[in-house]
């Protein structure tokens, strides 16, 4: 009899091929075992070292355990990923060090437990799933298949193990424990959950302003110092449905707060470069502009006209881009509003260095990191496919308008469109 290594090995080729019956052979081959006494557990542990060592090859690659998690739940399902979370807990007791906090506190958002003990995590992750054996070990080999077929990504920050793991500044988190951030994510949470459109414009604009003036002072805090410091990343989720029109509100966002993104559909997810501060802005309002634009979208569609005959596919999509490139106008202003005033103060401080300067170095920088890592990105073309969902998507844009300044504003009237509020 083949040893368990082997087993596993053949059970991965024929996954990865054609042929279902030979896949179906194989299958059965692991359910058997090596013929010994402890052939079951022999597999078991054969199938977690090789994973282990798949997951341990993804991290120089440039993936982070929150992206292994992320397009497991996508190409897989919610199962695979919670064993996917038990193979990193225990390849995160074999890595080297030094391990940068941040990476520990992925694990932690994913409720990896890292134990100590030898436990045997696939007879564990099977019971708690309730599946029977042949279910898991089919499960197992199509999650060591996904993670070993995972391409190279940028590198956002030195993974275990290397360089500078220890001393890279963290790029984004927003469980930051600053007052100001709490004060964001309070206005946002209420911008979320009211009915009301004015409190939702009012509320976002003051996050927005916060997020606008902290950044500024970061900038200014960082041209102050010797650091050596270079833009940092952060990958934020684009699942379906609206994947597209989704990737355009975190290029809105991002564009608002001097950062770069980048779409990458295939995997799920945008990546976006710039400053720690700004990166922070840009987690949270996405976030919760996301929240927004789907709520705005529900109440559209109760909005249209009876007998309309347009697909509701077509026309949230149509909606969502709108939302988007509105929201992202009323940010920019928005942001330039907050620079011009503090600019100004910097003008007028004696000794004071100019604040324009800065933010021009800053957002070369970024570019330069943009160059960098990704050269040879492509831009992509956004079509109307719905000009009923484009106006109202827009239309609710307007009414989420952002006003930093605290006065109110009358929302822009859509052409050709009655104002229903």
């Amino acid at each position: 009899m083949p040893d368990a290594d082997e087993l596993v090995a053949n059970a991965l080729a024929a996954v990865r091929g054609t042929d279902v019956r030979q896949a179906e052979r194989q299958l059965d081959q692991l359910m058997v075992g090596t013929g010994a006494a402890d052939g079951t557990s022999a597999v078991d542990a054969a199938l977690l070292r090789r994973l282990v060592r798949a997951l341990g090859r993804l991290w120089p690659r440039g993936w982070q355990p929150v992206d292994v998690d992320r397009i497991t739940s996508r190409r897989l399902d919610a199962r695979a990923a919670r064993l996917v979370r038990e193979a990193m807990a225990a390849q995160r007791r074999e890595q080297v060090e030094p391990i940068p906090a941040w990476w520990d506190d992925q694990l932690r958002e994913l409720t990896a437990e890292v134990r100590d003990d030898g436990h045997d995590v696939l007879a564990a992750w099977t019971a708690a799933e309730g599946l029977d054996r042949t279910d898991a070990l089919r499960a197992a080999v199509d999650t060591l298949a996904l993670v070993e077929s995972l391409p190279p990504i940028a590198v956002l920050r030195p993974p275990p193990g290397t360089t500078g793991a220890l001393t890279a500044r963290s790029a984004g988190t927003t469980r930051s424990g600053s007052p100001m951030l709490d004060r964001v994510r309070a206005l946002l949470a209420k911008a979320e959950s009211t009915t009301f459109p004015a409190e939702a414009e009012a509320l976002t604009g003051k996050a927005q302003e916060l997020i606008a003036r902290h950044s500024i002072d970061e900038a200014l805090l960082a041209a102050g110092s010797e650091r050596g410091d270079v833009p940092g990343g952060v990958r934020l989720s684009t699942d379906t449905p609206y994947a597209g029109a989704k990737a355009l509100l975190v290029q809105e966002v991002a564009a608002a707060n001097r950062c770069e993104a980048v779409w990458s559909d295939d995997l799920g997810f945008a990546t976006v470069l710039g400053w720690p501060a700004d990166l922070v802005a840009v987690e949270l309002l996405y976030t919760s502009l996301l929240v927004q634009a789907t709520a705005a979208m529900l109440r559209g569609r109760a909005e249209r006209r009876s007998g309309s005959g347009r697909r509701t596919k077509v026309w949230d999509e149509s909606f969502l881009n709108a939302f988007a490139l509105r929201i992202g106008e009323r940010l920019r202003a928005a942001t330039e509003a907050a620079t011009d005033a503090a600019d100004q103060a910097s003008a007028a401080t004696a000794g004071a260095e100019r604040l324009l300067p800065v933010l021009a170095a800053r957002g070369e920088a970024v570019r330069e990191r943009l160059d960098t890592l990704f050269p040879g990105v492509t831009r992509h073309r956004l079509s109307v496919r719905d000009a009923e969902g484009w106006s109202s998507g827009t239309s609710a844009a307007d009414r989420a308008s952002l006003d930093v300044g605290g006065g109110r504003k009358q929302p822009r009237q859509v052409p050709g469109r009655p104002d229903r509020r």
